[in-house]
C-alpha cells in the first residue's frame, strides 16, 4: 500500500493527516500501520484503535491475519496493551469488545501494568525498538477527544438549527422568520422591519409564550 493511501485511511480513523472519504478496510488500515516503521502513525495507534472499534467489521483477529511476520504481530499486541493503559490512565471508556480483555495473559496484564507506570510518571519506554513520550501520546490523544467534542458539539449545533429553521416554519412567514432571526441575532431593523415587527410577529410571539396556549398544546400533542 502507497504511503498516501495508508495516511488517508489512517485519517478516516481519527489521526488526520490528509482528508478522505471512500470507504476502506479497518482491520488492514491498523494491519498497515503497524507494517508501516513509521514512528508517526505508531504514536497514533490508541486515537486509530478507538475508532476502528467502532466499525462493525473490526476484528483483532483479522488485523493479525493482515500480518505475516512474528515480529509484527508481537508490536500489534504491544500497541493494544499500551493503548488499553493509555485508556485506563486517562479514565476513557469505551465499548472494546469483551472477549479481548478475556484473552489477555497474566504476562499481558503485567506488561500493561508497566506501561501504566510509565504513563503516569511521564518516564519515556520503548515498545521493540521504538520509543514513546508519555506526554506526546497524551497530546495526541487530548487533541482527538478536543476534535470528538467540536464534532459532537457542531452535528448538535446543526440539528438545533435545524429543528429551529423547521418549528419557525410552521408558525411563520419566510419573511416573518427572517426578522425573528435578525433580532435573535441582534442585528439592527429597520424603521418598516420594525413597525411590521412590532405588529404582526410580536402578536404570534406573545401567543407563543401564553402559558394558558402552551398547556392546551402539549395536552392536544399527548
Amino acid at each position: 500500500m502507497e504511503d498516501k493511501e495508508l495516511l488517508e485511511r489512517v485519517g478516516k480513523l481519527g489521526f488526520p493527516l490528509v482528508e478522505t472519504e471512500e470507504k476502506f478496510d479497518v482491520n488492514q488500515t491498523l494491519a498497515e500501520v503497524v507494517k508501516s516503521n513509521n514512528a508517526r502513525l505508531l504514536e497514533g495507534f490508541t486515537v486509530l484503535l478507538v475508532n476502528a472499534v467502532r466499525d462493525d467489521n473490526f476484528s483483532y483477529a483479522k488485523v493479525q491475519d493482515y500480518l505475516t511476520e512474528d515480529k509484527d504481530k508481537n508490536l500489534l499486541k504491544e500497541l493494544f496493551l499500551l493503548s488499553l493503559s493509555l485508556y485506563k490512565v486517562l479514565n476513557f471508556y469505551f465499548n472494546l469488545p469483551k472477549s479481548l480483555y478475556e484473552k489477555l495473559s497474566a504476562e499481558d496484564l503485567t506488561k500493561m501494568k508497566e506501561f501504566r507506570n510509565c504513563l503516569t510518571h511521564d518516564a519515556n519506554f520503548n515498545v521493540m525498538g521504538y520509543t514513546f513520550s508519555p506526554e506526546r501520546l497524551k497530546d495526541v490523544f487530548a487533541a482527538y477527544l478536543k476534535n470528538e467534542v467540536e464534532e459532537v458539539k457542531k452535528q448538535t449545533e446543526k440539528q438545533e438549527d435545524f429543528s429551529l429553521e423547521y418549528a419557525l416554519s410552521q408558525v411563520f412567514s419566510p419573511k416573518q422568520k427572517e426578522l425573528f432571526l435578525k433580532r435573535v441575532k441582534g442585528l439592527e431593523l429597520n424603521k418598516t422591519e420594525r413597525e411590521y415587527f412590532s405588529r404582526t410577529v410580536k402578536k404570534k410571539l406573545f401567543a407563543l409564550v401564553n402559558p394558558e396556549l402552551s398547556r392546551f398544546a402539549k395536552l392536544l400533542l399527548e
